[in-house]
């Protein structure tokens, strides 16, 4: 039968309502991290920031594991071949696993050089490098999680991700209170105990992925083609990933320059942006299930109708998240930091991420709509040119934490929102992906 609006929006809710629970909890360890350290004080809040940004730039460039796993679950399920399904999840585990322990070993001994590129202040850079030394230990843990949840979305499962992640958080927030405070480890224990969680999320989705092979008799040991082929598949999004980091860098690099406070409000910034981002992104991981799965299925006219609502809801949420944000962009300083300067510079950041939330929800969503149909390339691309664009502007910035922001806010994202326009509202597209 074919696709109606009404069906489209249900599929839509019961894939993206999970995700956006998984995915609000995890920038929320982070968040976590930020409100317990800050009441350290401004340096260390400052050293978790720049500690973080290095850290997710590993994570993120292997976003991949998920980007490209979930599709190509989806894509052999909407074919009919659960078996090849749950193979094709399992092969971008192992990849995760290898890739995590060979970061982490080159990793060590680069973590203070790579600190000392921000040009910090030497206390801010020396806690930086702990908590950053500590927290290489659970980057494998980390990547196998997130192959995991590619393979778990692209079979149309996004509860069990959900209730991994609140557990995670949960014990994550407790265990870095007792470390950091009961036994006053200070910034090495948030990454110690952020590194337990970790590794121990990472067990509980081998236990569900060994169950789901032997269910259907996927192998569980990797494939040389399936490895081979998730690599070739992800160098794309690695490439289109890179820029969106290089972009991220470049920004708190730009406010390392403004001074301790204007890096310490930047990680906040930053934090709260993250968490909406993840948020609107929800909607974005129910397009690459979706997407994936309609172009199994042969059905175009359901990807037309996915992505038509996904544009709709993404704009909405932007909208509401703004709004949201905007509303609380007053108070939220004394729960991150005990530093007046980072107190009053704080709300001005806040409202100029509330303005451009509306323009980033549709980024994001037509990102996992291009994501889901398999247009890698166009994406690795986009993100140059988005570059190309951004980059000036940031010279442009001056010693002005409020042109930062809004330079991020409008110029970063608005470059994104055409770049991705131009392509999805292409005559002609879906039946490129329908080809791949």
């Amino acid at each position: 039968m074919p696709s109606t609006r009404r069906a489209v929006d249900r599929d839509i809710v019961r894939l993206a309502l999970p995700a956006l629970g998984a995915l609000v909890v995890e920038p929320l360890f982070l968040m976590t991290d930020t409100a317990l350290v800050g009441h350290l004080g401004a340096t260390s809040l400052a050293a978790v920031g720049l500690a973080s940004a290095v850290l997710q730039t590993a994570t993120g460039l292997l976003v991949f594991l998920a980007y490209s796993t979930t599709p190509a679950v989806a894509r052999a399920l909407g074919g009919g071949d659960r078996r090849a399904a749950v193979h094709a999840g399992v092969d971008g585990m192992w990849l995760a696993l290898g890739l995590g322990v060979v970061l982490a070993l080159v990793g060590w001994p680069l973590a203070g050089p790579l600190v000392d590129l921000f040009d910090a202040d030497a206390g801010v850079a020396d806690a930086a490098t702990a908590y950053l030394t500590v927290s290489l230990v659970g980057l494998p843990g980390i990547l196998v999680v997130t192959a995991s949840t590619g393979l778990l979305r692209g079979l149309q499962d996004t509860r069990t991700p959900l209730v991994v992640a609140t557990v995670g958080f949960v014990a994550n927030g407790l265990l870095n209170a007792l470390l950091i405070y009961g036994l006053d480890w200070g910034v090495e224990g948030s990454a110690a105990g952020t590194v337990i969680v970790q590794w121990a999320m990472a067990a509980v989705y081998v236990v569900i992925a060994v169950r789901a092979a032997r269910r259907v008799g996927a192998p569980l040991r990797p494939g040389a083609s399936g490895v081979t082929g998730a690599l070739r598949s992800g160098a794309w999004l690695f490439l289109r990933t890179a820029s969106l980091r290089v972009a991220m860098l470049a920004t708190v690099g730009v406010a390392a320059s403004l001074g301790t406070a204007g890096l310490a409000t930047t990680q906040v910034g930053l934090t709260v942006f993250g968490t909406l981002a993840f948020a609107l992104d929800a909607l974005a991981i129910a397009g690459q299930a979706l997407v994936g799965h309609a172009l199994g299925a042969r059905d175009a006219e359901r990807v037309r109708l996915v992505t038509s609502r996904l544009v709709v809801l993404g704009i909405a949420g932007g909208v509401l998240l703004g709004a949201l944000t905007l509303a609380v962009s007053g108070v939220l300083g004394p729960v991150f930091s005990d530093s007046a300067a980072v107190r009053s510079a704080l709300p001005l950041v806040l409202v100029l991420v509330a303005a451009g939330m509306p323009v980033a929800g549709y980024v994001f969503v037509l990102d996992g709509v291009l994501i889901g149909a398999g247009d890698a390339r166009y994406l690795a691309i986009a993100g140059g040119v988005n570059l190309v664009v951004y980059l000036p502007l940031l010279w442009l910035v001056g010693d002005g934490l409020a042109s930062l922001w809004a330079v991020f806010s409008f110029g970063y994202i608005g470059i994104r929102a055409v770049t991705l326009g131009l392509r999805a509202h292409r005559p002609g597209w879906i039946a490129v992906a329908m080809a791949r």
